[in-house]
């Protein structure tokens, strides 16, 4: 037997990142392949945004209106330092550098790199570092987890031309799954898997669309762009986490990272405005590196930061500040 889903594992993001290089690589190198036509084209090439917005649906599905009054103040305290602040600081990059930004480095990659997360490695950095409060908090990864923050912040700034029917249409789908699964648990239950599910295919099909070249040029800054996310939006939550809810704990630098998803919210802009499609090829290079890079990096700043302010091994977290 062949290891593929092991295999995959291994490699932090890697069920995302690997599928959307082999999509790049049979784009660059065997282009015929995606212009089959019939269900061969329909999934390896057009069913990126399909499949995004089923996993949509299922992530609001996972949403549950009773988690206790902790775990909201503390997702609420992440979505504000993650999401909010970060594309603030985003925004005001646009306003000074323009689209093109600097570096290579667009407004486009920064805003959708900076202002979601990893939700599946905040899990897990959570049950070593955290608490069950912490681990509960999945939800702030949950609602960034998409473009609907960066089609929103895109639009309220000015620096985007966002139809307010892409803002909305880009959440219908979590809403619908929000209602539904607190509705009926066993809905949520049945739709917990389909990440495992549509990732690696919306993946390829992701890959699909971007050229080798872009991906060479979106590669070394894309480097540059994980380490800040890590580093910035990382000190970030420890901050949120020590002022507002009076924590001195290291759990909340689990939040400086770039989820897998995210890949796809390039791609989704420039639907919405047009002005964006020259960066999307590039962009979706450099948020896939920072992927990969907050990937390795965050669980091993976690851990530093864990010894030096609490010492010894991995233990529950939410020392009093």
């Amino acid at each position: 037997m062949v290891p593929i889903v092991a295999t995959l594992n291994r490699v932090p993001g890697g069920m995302m990142l690997i599928p959307l290089l082999l999509g790049s690589i049979v784009r660059t190198f065997a282009p015929g392949f995606l212009n089959f036509g019939s269900f061969t084209s329909a999934l390896f090439r057009d069913s990126a945004l399909p499949l995004i917005a089923l996993l949509v649906l299922a992530t609001g599905a996972q949403i549950n209106l009773r988690q206790s009054g902790r775990v909201l103040a503390k997702a609420g305290t992440l979505l504000l330092f993650k999401t909010v602040i970060p594309a603030l600081l985003a925004i005001a990059y646009g306003y000074i550098f323009g689209l093109d930004g600097i570096l290579g480095i667009s407004l486009l990659a920064v805003l959708t790199a900076f202002i979601n997360s990893n939700g599946g490695l905040w899990i897990a950095l959570a049950s070593q570092y955290g608490n069950d409060e912490d681990r509960g908090a999945y939800i702030a990864s949950a609602l960034n987890d998409g473009p609907f923050f960066t089609l929103l912040f895109l639009g309220l700034s000015g620096l985007g031309a966002i139809p307010w029917q892409a803002v909305v249409a880009a959440i219908v789908p979590f809403i619908i799954g929000f209602i539904l699964g607190n509705l009926d648990e066993r809905f949520a239950e049945m739709m917990k898997p389909t990440a495992a599910i549509t990732i690696p295919f919306f993946a390829f099909a992701l890959g699909a669309g971007i050229d080798l070249r872009s991906l060479a040029v979106g590669g070394a800054t894309g480097i540059i762009l994980g380490v800040l996310v890590s580093v910035v939006t990382g000190f970030l939550g420890v901050l949120g986490y020590r002022l507002l809810l009076r924590e001195r704990s290291a759990v909340g630098f689990g939040i400086g990272t770039t989820a897998g998803n995210s890949v796809a919210t390039p791609a989704i802009v420039a639907q919405a405005d047009p002005r964006f499609a020259p960066f999307v090829s590039v962009a979706a290079a450099q948020v896939a590196a920072a992927v990969l890079v907050t990937a390795i990096l965050t669980p091993i700043l976690t851990h530093y930061l864990h010894q030096r302010m609490v010492g010894g091994t991995a233990a529950p977290s939410g020392a009093k500040a």
